[in-house]
């Protein structure tokens, strides 16, 4: 696919994010045959050193944020502006950095690339390899917060995995885009700019992992991604935003009261694998079939995107009780429902099946904790337990 010539593309983001940040180009530039003003021809001249001295003193007194790429459709590049489709990742972070003016404004900004790929490629190896550079760098006295580019597809479940492996406090923020770099009206660049804006300011420390997008600051496990293709995708159906920021002006609501970063029971230190789980969506007529494919191919927990209040056939839930209690199958109940609780112990005999109910989860969410608890028990009691707490 050919991409445009990165100049255009810088020109264009540029543009949109200095409208949005309340600068444009010509606002820097006087007007023909203006002069300067009195204030201006009064005003103290400093010498170059000072000036120097000045603006180093302003940098040192900013946070120290570091933007760690992806790829996702906010990099992503289209082969004609008239065209839908794109290619994720098309450029590195940067590119993304030098695209929004003002954006050192804000903090002092570093950038790296751990991978850079559409995020319905994302996977656990990726994970990994993230969580772990997450974590190294949230040590260093020289990072004061992480801002993380990625794609929406995926956002909410890789969110809420760092949410429960990230061992600080310090600020750790993903921010996407639902436009690619190149399209007209990008919304990228304001939310880059709002995303750093977010994890330089101290209201967001001790907040768990968070996710920017379209002005509002969702925790990562609440958010989900609503809608294919508009801006406003990402919302917390059952909790609500947690705070709202706008050119980077922050409005902060209540915080989580579940368990997350640091005061989270889960590492990833040693491990270079997470046990496999699989969601089996729930349908009318649905059959064991794919249950047991699941099984033998190496599942060791199961999620069913259940009907309703999590529920399924009664020849589906038969055969996971089985293979619960005889094959020690981690087996969850969620729910294709977008809103609402799945309870336990109702309609399902939770306690006698050996099941376990998701809760406020959705079924991508409820995976990706059953991952990380099968790292610590297979008794459906005690994952219980992990679901309440998380």
């Amino acid at each position: 696919m050919k991409v445009a010539p990165l100049t255009r593309v810088l020109a264009v983001l540029s543009v949109a994010a200095c409208a949005f940040a309340g600068t444009s180009f010509a606002a820097n530039l006087p007007a023909a045959g203006q002069t300067p003003s009195q204030e201006e021809q009064t005003a103290p001249q400093l010498r170059p050193s000072e000036k120097e001295a000045r603006a180093e003193e302003a940098r040192s007194n900013k946070p120290c944020i570091r933007i760690v790429a992806t790829g996702g459709t906010i990099a992503g590049a289209q082969a004609s502006q008239k065209e839908y489709g794109y290619k994720s990742g098309a450029f590195d972070v940067n590119e993304l950095i030098a695209a929004v003016p003002n954006l050192e404004g804000l903090a002092q900004l570093s950038g790296e690339q751990v991978a850079n790929i559409g995020s319905q490629d994302m996977n656990d190896e990726v994970w990994l390899k993230l969580a772990k550079r997450v974590n190294a760098l949230l040590q260093s006295p020289d990072v004061d917060g992480i801002v993380i580019t990625h794609g929406t597809d995926t956002m909410e479940e890789t969110a809420y995995f760092l949410n429960l492996v990230t061992k600080s406090d310090k600020p750790v923020v993903l921010v996407g885009s639902m436009r690619p770099a190149t399209a007209v009206s990008a919304d990228g660049p304001a939310n880059l700019y709002n995303a750093v804006a977010v994890a330089a300011d101290p209201g967001a420390r001790g907040r768990g992992v968070l996710v920017v997008m379209n002005d509002e600051i969702h925790q990562a496990r609440n958010v989900q991604k609503t809608n294919t293709t508009n801006v406003e995708t990402l919302e917390s159906p059952q909790r609500g935003p947690q705070g709202l920021v706008h050119t980077g002006k922050i409005t902060w609501f209540e915080p989580m009261d579940k368990k997350n970063t640091a005061r989270s029971e889960f590492s990833i230190a040693g491990l270079d694998h997470l046990p496999r789980v699989d969601i089996i969506y729930a349908h009318a007529n649905m059959s064991p079939d794919l249950i047991d494919a699941a099984v033998k191919n190496g599942a060791k927990g199961i999620v069913i995107a259940g009907v309703g209040d999590g529920n399924m056939t009664k020849e589906a839930a038969m055969q996971l009780e089985k293979l619960a209690k005889q094959r020690g199958l981690l087996v969850i109940r969620s729910s294709r429902v977008p809103t609402g609780l799945v309870l336990r112990n109702n309609e399902i005999d939770d306690d006698k099946a050996g099941f376990v109910a998701s809760g406020e989860l959705n079924p991508a969410k409820s995976r990706v904790l059953a991952q990380l608890a099968l790292t610590k028990t297979r008794d459906p009691k005690k994952v219980q337990q992990i679901f309440n707490t998380y």
